[in-house]
């Protein structure tokens, strides 16, 4: 089964509370077909920062390997991009992403929210290198959307 994006007013919809309260750090995921890209955010969900670059391998051992982070740097809730088509359906790739989201939820216990992710390696390259981070980047561009719309 395919699991469905939640995004803002939709029931699925998990929002953080406000900004400046200390509360579960997120960890954002930006998967790809190579490598999948991870962000964290700080205890007061305002700050968003790239983390860490995965090698993707299996479905199963990247969920593994995406949890450990996640109880690593003590995160509460997991953030997972979706990239959308330009008409707002799920394409090939959000499928792919969408899955992974089904295996997180089987192997792990924490919260997992899908955000659409469109645009977000466009808005890393444009940081000020553009080296093999891009994903991290790209993950962490994701993650500073989410937490902003979390503030109004």
């Amino acid at each position: 089964m395919v699991s469905t994006i939640a995004l803002a007013g939709d029931a699925n919809y998990l929002p953080l509370p406000m900004a400046g309260r200390v509360m579960a750090r997120v960890l954002a995921v930006d998967p790809g077909k190579v490598r999948i890209g991870l962000a964290i955010s700080d205890p007061t969900g305002t700050i968003a920062r790239p983390l860490s670059i995965l090698r993707h391998t299996s479905r199963r051992e990247d969920a593994l390997a995406i949890l450990k982070a996640a109880a690593e740097h003590q995160a509460g809730l997991i953030l997972v991009g979706v990239a959308l088509d330009q008409e707002g359906e799920v394409g090939p790739q959000a499928r792919k992403a969408l899955r992974l989201v089904d295996v997180l939820r089987e192997e792990g216990d924490l919260p997992i929210m899908t955000w659409d992710e469109s645009g977000s390696t466009q808005a890393a390259r444009r940081g000020p290198r553009r080296d093999a981070r891009l994903d991290a980047r790209a993950a962490a561009v994701i993650l500073q959307e989410y937490l902003d719309a979390q503030k109004g």
